[in-house]
C-alpha cells in the first residue's frame, strides 16, 4: 500500500473559545456555510489535491465527528487502499492509554498507521480552518527545495503578527528563525499550521521528542525548533488565498458573513467547479417562502421554511421563520425555530434552538464597550417575550421577561 504522500488531519481540538457551539461537539464538526461543517474543506482540500489517504485523528466529543464522516464517500475517501481513517487515542500492550498531549505527540501515537503506507511525505494539517488550498502545489514546492520541512504562510500585519508563530526567511524563503507570538515581530509571514515533511525526518524528530520529559509535543514549540537549530532546512510556502481560523465566535461569525458574497468576491467562492467544496448534505426538499417573505443577501438551504423577514442572514437546512419574524446578520444552525414577532440580529443561534413568540436575541453593534455576537446554544429554549443581550452566551432556558 505505497503511497506518496498521506495527510494526517487534527480534529480532536476542543474549540474552548467557541464556548456554547462546542460544548457538545467537536470544533471541527460545528456547523459553517449554510450546508457544511468545518472539516469539510480540509478533506475536500485533500482529494482535489489527489491525496487519497487521511488520517482524521479525534479526541475531544467525537461522537458527532464520527458519524458525520463516516466511510468518507461524500469526499471520494470509500477506498479500500487508503481512504479516511479515524484516530482516538488508545491503549497499547504494556503502557497507560493517554489523550493526545499535543499535536506532535498526536502524530507519534500513530507512527504505526502512517507506516501502513510507506510514505515519503506526510501533510499535516488542521481540522478547523475555512480555505481552499492546493496541498500537491505545496507538495511539488517541498521537493523542489529538498525540505526537511515545509510551512505554509500568510502574510498578516505587523499588528495582527503578534498572535501568531511568526517565520523569519532569508531571500530564498528558508526560514531560519521562529518566533511564537513575539511582542516585536521581525516579519509578518504568519505559519497556518499547515505543514509538509518528509516522513523519515519528521519520524526522527517525533521520536526524540517523546523522549525528552520537558516537552509540550507541540509542533510549533517543540519540532519546528528543534529542527532549526539541528539545521534542518525548513521552507515556507506563501499562500495568499482565503484563509480563515474560525476559533472564536467573532471569526466565525465573520466567516459565515463572507460566504453571503458570490464569486469569491469576499470569501471562498463554493460556485467553483474546478475545486468543490464536498459535505455530507441531509435530504431535504427545497425551501419555501410564504406570501409575506422577504429574503435579502442571505444563503437559505433546503428545507427551510420562511415566512418572515430574512436579511443578511446564514440559514441551513430546517429552519423555520414565522411570519412576523425578523432575522438580520445572523447564522441559524440545522433545525432552529424562530416564531412570530421574534427579532434575532447579530446572532449565532445554534442547532435545534426554539425562539419563542416576540422574543430578542442580539441587537445591532451600538458603540459600546460590552457589545458582541449573542449565542443561543443547541436545543435551548428562549420563551415568549425573552430576551437574549448582545454578547451573551445562552446555554439554559429563558423564560418570558429573563435575560
Amino acid at each position: 500500500m505505497k503511497k506518496e504522500c498521506v495527510a494526517m488531519l487534527l480534529a480532536g481540538g476542543q474549540g474552548s473559545r467557541l464556548y456554547a457551539l462546542t460544548s457538545h461537539v467537536a470544533k471541527p464538526a460545528v456547523p459553517f456555510g449554510g450546508k457544511y461543517r468545518i472539516i469539510d474543506f480540509p478533506l475536500s482540500n485533500c482529494v482535489n489535491s489527489g491525496i487519497d489517504t487521511v488520517g482524521v485523528l479525534t479526541q475531544y466529543r467525537p461522537l458527532e465527528l464520527n458519524s458525520y464522516l463516516g466511510n468518507g464517500q461524500p469526499w471520494d475517501l470509500d477506498r479500500s487502499d487508503g481512504g479516511v481513517h479515524i484516530l482516538p487515542p488508545y491503549m497499547r500492550e504494556g503502557e497507560q492509554g493517554t489523550w493526545y498531549k499535543g499535536t506532535a505527540n498526536a502524530i507519534y501515537q500513530n507512527i504505526g498507521f502512517i507506516e501502513l503506507y510507506d510514505p515519503d511525505y506526510v501533510v499535516i494539517l488542521s481540522g478547523d480552518h475555512i480555505y481552499k488550498m492546493d496541498y500537491a502545489a505545496m507538495l511539488a514546492h517541498h521537493k523542489k527545495e529538498e525540505a526537511a520541512c515545509t510551512i505554509s504562510v500568510l502574510e498578516v500585519t505587523l499588528e495582527e503578527a503578534t498572535r501568531f508563530g511568526i517565520m523569519n526567511v532569508d531571500e530564498n524563503d528558508t526560514v531560519y528563525e521562529f518566533e511564537e507570538k513575539p511582542a516585536h515581530p521581525k516579519s509578518n509571514l504568519a505559519s497556518m499550521g499547515i505543514y509538509v515533511f518528509t516522513w523519515s525526518k519528521l519520524r526522527e524528530y517525533l521520536i526524540a521528542d517523546e523522549a525528552n520529559p520537558d516537552s509540550s509535543n507541540d509542533f510549533g514549540k517543540n519540532i519546528i525548533p528543534s529542527m532549526l537549530a539541528n539545521g534542518e532546512k525548513l521552507s515556507a510556502y506563501r499562500f495568499s488565498g482565503y484563509w480563515k481560523d474560525v476559533g472564536t465566535i467573532a471569526s466565525l461569525w465573520d466567516a459565515n458573513m463572507d460566504m453571503l458574497y458570490p464569486g469569491g468576491e469576499k470569501g471562498i467562492d463554493l460556485y467553483d467547479t474546478e475545486w468543490p467544496i464536498y459535505a455530507r448534505t441531509p435530504i431535504r426538499p427545497p425551501h419555501v417562502t410564504g406570501p409575506e417573505a422577504e429574503i435579502s443577501h442571505s444563503l437559505v438551504t433546503g428545507g427551510c421554511e420562511v415566512n418572515g423577514v430574512v436579511e443578511n442572514s446564514v440559514l441551513f437546512h430546517s429552519v423555520t421563520v414565522e411570519r412576523g419574524a425578523v432575522v438580520r446578520y445572523s447564522i441559524l444552525m440545522p433545525g432552529t425555530v424562530v416564531k412570530a414577532g421574534a427579532v434575532v440580529e447579530y446572532s449565532i443561534v445554534a442547532e435545534n434552538a426554539y425562539i419563542g413568540p416576540n422574543a430578542r436575541v442580539g441587537a445591532p453593534p451600538d458603540g459600546t464597550e460590552g457589545w458582541g455576537i449573542a449565542v443561543v446554544a443547541g436545543n435551548v429554549e428562549v420563551a415568549e417575550n425573552g430576551l437574549v443581550a448582545p454578547n451573551a452566551m445562552c446555554t439554559e432556558p429563558v423564560r418570558g421577561g429573563d435575560q
